[in-house]
């Protein structure tokens, strides 16, 4: 009789893993023959364009948004009110190196919140420093009236590009409120990424609201290296640094995250969330960084519509705004749902480019979880290359459901990290720098992992 129970259960099992196979194939032959997401892509990049939280831009891609969600007949289609910054580049950045008589011009761009030069610009002696704690060591004396330069470049060492983003990326946050507390006049910041070339990076600095502020800028790789070689070669009294910015900040705006969902048929009331961030930086198209996260994300459903795959909880696809410079969108969607006491049992972010995918990374879990995770899914995942199921980061969008929704599921989609970084806040983000393949591959990975958790919990 036990064996007879023993024999039954494992023939379920299998059963239950063939019925798997065969659906993560049908999602997979639905994203690649039939898939919608790239040429979505190719309207939000060319017809809409760059879409910084406040702006007209943005505006328009909540409104296409919105309508694209409903032209695929999704159950819920709706916004959620978020008030979100309003911040400007205003005209084009100037800057060069003064050396003697001579004017040598780099590219940089305003960090974002930064606040302006003044109208005729600043000029000043500047320092070269690379950590924050290095501006505090040299102190008010050597810092004060200059322009600081952080020039600390991404280590190399790193597998993933991600973790080199992280191990500097403190320059560019809190580089400027440190470096103002000594009285530096300005800031300069070596873009963060680890090739060479004359794009500069711009990306959010903190800045306190209240207080005064200094304008910050980033200087591209190539500008960073030419500026320090000029340093360590002359006195530097010698060599001086110009730099014009017009930026500025407006009073907020009110915005909107875009909401997409499939209802369940068993659970109405518990979510499966996939989603990344509509609004992008003022440079560029925002192709990568997160057009492809969001259309991807509409996509999943999409492709569960299409297939009439009825998920027995309810799954949703937003498109969060004011990523880039507030995280106002992922805030105001963790605040409904504890509101609206939901229960999520897990929350999928793409928020690292539309390239190959390589798996997932899920957040503060054990190691044991992730054992089971990997026994059970990594079979049917590895024939799609998307099987590497880790623990990690997952998302800024999604990070305050952890807060506000107890028992939830982290998860970030891992695309391959190794030429995020080389167009990550330029104005190289374009639609051309995306893969059509590549894109579609991730779309059905992300549908993929996210039926596997509406069939069999986590």
């Amino acid at each position: 009789m036990k064996l007879k129970l023993i024999l039954s259960a494992l023939l379920f099992t299998s059963q239950l893993h063939a019925q798997d196979s065969l659906t993560i194939r049908k999602i997979y032959d639905e994203a690649l023959v039939n898939g919608k997401c790239y040429e979505n892509l190719r309207y939000l990049c060319k017809n809409i364009g760059p879409r910084l939280s406040g702006s007209v831009n943005a505006q328009k891609s909540v409104e296409w948004s919105k309508k694209l969600m409903e032209s695929y007949g999704f159950d819920k289609v709706y916004l959620q009110e978020v008030m979100v910054p309003h911040w400007v580049r205003g005209a084009k950045e100037t800057a060069y190196i003064i050396d003697g008589k001579n004017r040598i011009p780099v590219p940089i761009v305003a960090l974002g919140m930064s606040v302006a030069t003044p109208k005729e610009g600043i000029t000043a002696n500047i320092i070269e420093v690379r950590s924050l704690k290095e501006v505090e060591e040299l102190g008010e004396k050597l810092i004060k009236g200059k322009i600081v330069f952080f020039n600390r470049p991404f280590d190399q060492k790193f597998i993933s590009t991600g973790e080199a983003y992280g191990g500097v990326g403190d320059q560019r946050f809190m580089g400027p409120s440190i470096a103002l507390k000594y009285g530096a006049v300005g800031v300069v910041v070596r873009s963060l990424t680890g090739t060479l070339d004359d794009y500069p990076h711009t990306g959010a600095t903190l800045y306190d609201k209240n207080g005064k502020n200094i304008p910050a800028a980033a200087i591209s790789t190539r500008g960073a290296d030419k500026l320090s070689a000029m340093l360590k070669m002359r006195k530097m009294p010698l060599v001086k640094f110009y730099f014009k910015q017009d930026c500025q900040m407006l009073p907020d705006v009110l915005s909107y995250n875009v909401v997409g969902e499939l209802t369940g048929t068993d659970h109405p009331d518990k979510f499966i969330t996939v989603g990344g961030h509509l609004d992008s930086w003022d440079l560029s198209e925002g192709a990568h960084d997160d057009g492809t996260g969001v259309l991807q994300s509409a996509e999943v459903l999409r492709i569960f519509k299409v297939l009439n795959y009825k998920p027995k909880n309810s799954v949703r696809a937003v498109f969060f705004m004011n990523e880039e410079n507030g995280h106002n969108g992922g805030t105001k969607y963790a605040e409904l749902a504890a509101q609206h006491k939901e229960e999520h049992i897990a929350a999928i972010e793409t928020d690292e480019g539309g390239f190959t995918p390589r798996g997932f990374s899920f957040e503060d879990v054990s190691p044991d979880f992730m054992r089971k995770i990997n026994s059970k899914w990594k079979p049917l995942l590895e024939p799609y290359e998307v099987d590497r199921l880790t623990i990690g980061h997952s998302g800024t969008d999604i990070g305050p459901l952890k807060e506000k929704v107890p028992g939830v599921v982290l998860i970030g989609f891992r695309p391959d990290s190794q030429r995020y970084f080389d167009i990550h806040h330029t104005a190289n983000d374009v639609f051309e720098n995306v893969n059509k393949r590549e894109l579609e591959l991730g779309a059905a990975g992300m549908a993929s992992l996210i039926y596997l958790i509406d069939q069999h919990g986590l």
